[in-house]
C-alpha cells in the first residue's frame, strides 16, 4: 500500500479545488492596504526625490518588474529561471532599435549615427522597427515565441532542476556574445544609446522624465496585479501542483510541460517589458546589461525577498538594486563579491527570503490565537496549506516560500515512503 506524503495530500488537494469551477480571486485587507501603500509611495516620489534618485528609482522598478514574472515562474512553478536577461535583451533592443530610428528621423537622418562611423547601411530587419505598433508587438510576441519554443522543447524532455538553470545560463551567455559580435548593426559591446526623444517627447524635459516614471510604476502595479490574479486562479493552483508531484498532476490527465511554458511565457514578456522600459529611462542597453551577472541579480532579489510570495519579489528586488547602486557609487569593484556572498546567505540560511520569516510568524499567531479559541482559527486540514493573498498557498512539508533553492537546484533528494 503506498503512503501519500503531507506534500501529495496538498497537491491532490489543489487538484480537487481545480475541478471544482473557478475559483475567483478576491483581494484581502492585507493585499489592498499593501498595495495601496506601495501605490501612495510611488505617486509621492516624484515630489520628494530628485530628478537623478527618481530616474534611479525608475530603473529598479524595471528590475522589479522582471522580479515579478521571475517570482511566478520560480515561486510558483519551481522553475529557477537565471536566462531572463535574454528576454530583458529582446524588449530593450526592440525599444532602443525604434528610438534610434526616431532619433535619425528627427535629424533627417536614414540610419543611427554609429552606422555612419562603421560604413554600414541600415539593415532590412530594422526597418520594421520605424512603427510604433511593430514595435510593441515584438517587445510582446518575440520573447513570447522564443520562451514558447525554449520552454516547450525542454519541458517536453522532463527537463528540469540544475540542468533548467544550467540551459538558462548558456542561453544568456550566448546572447550576450552575439550582441557584442554586432558592432556594425548593434555597436557591440557599446550597445545603444544617446537617446532624444520616446513616442515623440523629449526625454530631456523634466516633466516628461517623471512622466516615464509615473509609467513604469503604472506597468508594475498592472503586472502585480496579474500575477496575483494568476497565482489565485485555477492556472496557479495546477503550477503548484506541478512543481509539488508532477507525476501525480500527469497521471490525473493534466500536461505538465505546456503548464510550466505558459508560466516560463509570462515571466519572458513580463521581462522584455521590463527591458523596453529601462531603455528610455537609462539612455542606454548594451550587452553588459543582459549577461550572466545581472541575470543572477534578478535571481538573488527574488530570493531574497521571498520568491513564493507577491510582494517578496519586488521588494527584494528594489532592495538590491538599490544596495548594488549604494555600492557601485562608494565601492564599484565590491558588488561581485558581496552579490556571492548574498546569495549564499540566502541559501544558508533563508532559503524562502524574508517574506518566508514574517509568513511563519503570522502562522504562529495563527495557531496559537486558535489555540486561545478552542477552535481551528482558520487554520487548513484538507492538505492544502495555508495561504494569503500576498502569496500561493504551500503544502505541509515545503517552506513557507516553496522549496528551497537547493531542493530546485537538485542537491536534496525528498525521501519517499
Amino acid at each position: 500500500m503506498t503512503t501519500i506524503t503531507p506534500a501529495e495530500r496538498g497537491t491532490l488537494a489543489r487538484i480537487r479545488r481545480v475541478g471544482a469551477g473557478p475559483d475567483l480571486p478576491r483581494p484581502s485587507r492585507a493585499f489592498l492596504g499593501i498595495g495601496l501603500l506601495a501605490v501612495g509611495l510611488m505617486v509621492l516620489a516624484p515630489m520628494l526625490l530628485t530628478d537623478f534618485r527618481l530616474n534611479q528609482l525608475g530603473r529598479f522598478i524595471c528590475y522589479a518588474i522582471v522580479a515579478v514574472g521571475i517570482g511566478l515562474a520560480w515561486g510558483r512553478g519551481g522553475m529557477l529561471t537565471l536566462g531572463q536577461g535574454v528576454f530583458f535583451g529582446l524588449g530593450a533592443y526592440a525599444m532602443a532599435m525604434h528610438m534610434q530610428l526616431a532619433d535619425a528621423q528627427l535629424q533627417g537622418e536614414q540610419a543611427p549615427g554609429f552606422m555612419s562611423t562603421f560604413g554600414t547601411e541600415l539593415p532590412w530587419w530594422w526597418e520594421p522597427f520605424r512603427s510604433e505598433l511593430f514595435t510593441l508587438g515584438a517587445v510582446l510576441l518575440l520573447p513570447a515565441v522564443v520562451a514558447f519554443v525554449l520552454g516547450w522543447s525542454v519541458f517536453t524532455r522532463r527537463v528540469k532542476g540544475a540542468y533548467f538553470a544550467i540551459l538558462n545560463q548558456a542561453l544568456v551567455f550566448a546572447f550576450a556574445v552575439l550582441l557584442v559580435g554586432q558592432q556594425g548593426t548593434l555597436n557591440g559591446s557599446n550597445g545603444l544609446s544617446g537617446f532624444q526623444s520616446f513616442l515623440g517627447f523629449s526625454l530631456y524635459d523634466p516633466v516628461n522624465r517623471r512622466t516615464l516614471y509615473l509609467l513604469a510604476a503604472g506597468v508594475l502595479i498592472l503586472m502585480v496585479v496579474i500575477a496575483y490574479w494568476l497565482m489565485r486562479s485555477r492556472f496557479g493552483e495546477l503550477l503548484v501542483a506541478t512543481r509539488d508531484a508532477e507525476e501525480r498532476v500527469r497521471f490525473l490527465g493534466y500536461d505538465p510541460a505546456l503548464i510550466k511554458t505558459t508560466a516560463f511565457v509570462v515571466a519572458a514578456v513580463m521581462a522584455s517589458i521590463g527591458g523596453a522600459l529601462f531603455v528610455p529611462l537609462v539612455g542606454i542597453i548594451s550587452p553588459a546589461e543582459i549577461g550572466v551577472v545581472p541575470s543572477i541579480a534578478f535571481v538573488i532579489g527574488v530570493a531574497i525577498g521571498g520568491r513564493a510570495t507577491l510582494f517578496g519579489p519586488v521588494i527584494g528586488a528594489l532592495a538590491v538594486a538599490w544596495v548594488e547602486s549604494s555600492l557601485a557609487e562608494s565601492f564599484p569593484s565590491a558588488w561581485s563579491y558581496f552579490q556571492g556572498l548574498l546569495l549564499i546567505l540566502v541559501i544558508a540560511l533563508l532559503p524562502g527570503g524574508v517574506a518566508s520569516v514574517l509568513r511563519v510568524t503570522q502562522v504562529r499567531r495563527r495557531r496559537r490565537d486558535a489555540e486561545d479559541d478552542g477552535g481551528s482559527g482558520g487554520l487548513h486540514d484538507d492538505g492544502a496549506g495555508g495561504g494569503s493573498a500576498d502569496g500561493p498557498e504551500t503544502a505541509p512539508g515545503d517552506s513557507p516560500a516553496g522549496p528551497p533553492v537547493a531542493a530546485v537546484l537538485g542537491w536534496e533528494q525528498k525521501g519517499e515512503q
